[in-house]
């Protein structure tokens, strides 16, 4: 993440410890195909309950999921036209989020102009972004042995 986004993280985090220590955290899933959608579990459930057991693991930081579900199935990542990414955004831009956990990076955009606009508003509004695929890996390729 981006120099600034770690100021976010920090403005965020100060902000949730002087009002009740709590960080909203929201997920957000993205399926480019409908494929499989119909499914009792699919992509969509396995994405959130990843992100879910990492905002678990951050308890200790009081990172919340919040409840409402941001999912977009069936939707291109090559543009921000998908209904759950609005509400997302309106939920960023009215303060009711602190922090935005996605499965990998590519779930929240394909477009690099387009993750740059995501990320502008995420600084604007002081909210953390975290891939938690990206963290898996950087953890495991500084776990293993040379």
């Amino acid at each position: 993440m981006s120099r600034n986004n770690n100021r976010g993280r920090r403005e965020a985090r100060e902000s949730a410890s002087s009002t009740n220590g709590t960080i909203r955290c929201a997920i957000y899933t993205r399926k480019s195909t409908d494929e499989g959608l119909e499914q009792q579990f699919n992509s969509l459930d396995a994405q959130r309950e990843s992100a879910e057991a990492y905002i678990a693991s951050q308890r200790h930081e009081g990172w919340v999921c919040i409840p409402d579900r941001f999912d977009d199935g069936g939707f291109t990542g090559g543009n921000m036209e998908r209904p759950a990414l609005k509400r997302l955004f309106a939920g960023i831009e009215s303060g009711e989020i602190d922090c935005v956990v996605v499965y990998k990076v590519d779930r929240l955009s394909r477009s690099l102009l387009d993750f740059a606009r995501m990320m502008e508003l995420f600084d604007k509004h002081a909210v953390a972004c975290h891939d938690i695929s990206f963290l898996r890996s950087a953890y495991f390729s500084h776990s293993l042995p040379a």
